[in-house]
């Protein structure tokens, strides 16, 4: 991708005195034609680069900005690392891997020790989601509008969007575009599309709204709820709200203080604790509960009888 090559000859760039486009070329396994016009990018965006003919030749940063070398520590270069390693781990592929390599190879004595970040973004479900990613990753380089069939609490429907962004956030991959039968922007859960099928027109690019990805925006805090927990599942109450979101009262009991987005998801949340807690509000979910329970009871006395 060019982004990722422009990244790399600018790192090329800030280690050495000097480099050759042919040599560019064979790092990144590109053209000398495609090294130029990345050069003349790089130029444009306002990076001090002069090119030089014959003998000790070369591409370089202009000396006077040579303090700006430093701007990226062993550290920073870490980093960097570790970030192009992640984007492998969902890409199927080996790319940025590669691409890490190449500018090893260029600043050896620049990275040095051992890594210290490692990051996985791939999902439990790694062999269903790549390809949702290849594709939408696809989709959105050529400006292709995209289809699938989408599963909601609302029921599944057929929709069609201009795709603008991958996303990575609360742990799952989402894909944020223009629906066309929404008419708007929306976010849609990978997880939960299927049949996803690139369309062969193109669409025009659309003014793209800033978009807030805030837990307190896309899941706002509409309900207050008091329950309490078994301290056998503290570990969860903790890793899922953090340590300050209960008292403990008699007999170790967790008193849970927190808010919900909506019902159905609280109730859903609710019950994967079993038994492990007891709601004291709000009262429709408790009594909701309750009305639940007994029907998953009924279901399976029905069945004992049989």
């Amino acid at each position: 991708m060019k982004i990722d090559r422009l990244i790399g000859i600018l790192t090329v760039l800030l280690q050495q005195e000097s480099i050759t486009a042919p040599k560019l070329a064979e790092r990144f396994e590109v053209s000398r034609r495609t090294i130029n016009r990345d050069v003349e990018n790089l130029c444009k965006a306002g990076i001090p680069i002069e090119t030089s003919q014959g003998v000790g030749g070369g591409i370089r940063i202009m000396d006077g900005y040579r303090m700006d070398r430093t701007l990226l520590t062993s550290k920073d270069m870490q980093v960097i690392m570790a970030g192009l390693r992640s984007l492998d781990s969902v890409s199927g592929s080996s790319y940025y891997g590669q691409l890490m390599e190449r500018i090893k190879m260029e600043s050896s004595s620049f990275i040095t020790g051992r890594d210290s970040i490692l990051i996985d973004l791939s999902s439990w479900n790694k062999d269903f989601i790549e390809p949702k990613i290849s594709l939408i990753q696809d989709a959105i380089e050529k400006r292709h509008e995209i289809s699938f069939v989408y599963y909601a609490p609302g029921g599944e429907s057929n929709r069609k969007i201009e795709p603008y962004y991958l996303i990575f956030k609360w742990s799952s991959w989402y894909a944020y575009g223009f629906c066309k039968l929404r008419n708007d922007f929306r976010l849609f859960k990978l997880n939960r599309m299927d049949k996803i099928q690139m369309e062969q027109s193109e669409f025009l690019v659309r003014e793209v709204p800033v978009l807030d990805l805030s837990v307190n925006n896309i899941y706002p805090d509409l309900i207050h709820v008091e329950a309490e927990f078994n301290p056998e599942v503290k570990w969860r109450v903790v890793e899922e709200y953090g340590p300050y979101c209960y008292e403990e009262i008699e007999n170790g009991i967790l008193l849970f203080k927190g808010a919900y987005t909506n019902v159905e998801s609280l109730i859903s949340w609710l019950f994967t604790f079993g038994d492990k807690v007891k709601v004291r509000e709000p009262i429709e979910v408790k009594d909701e509960l309750l009305i639940r329970a007994k029907n998953i009871v009924k279901i399976y006395e029905e069945e004992s009888l049989k």
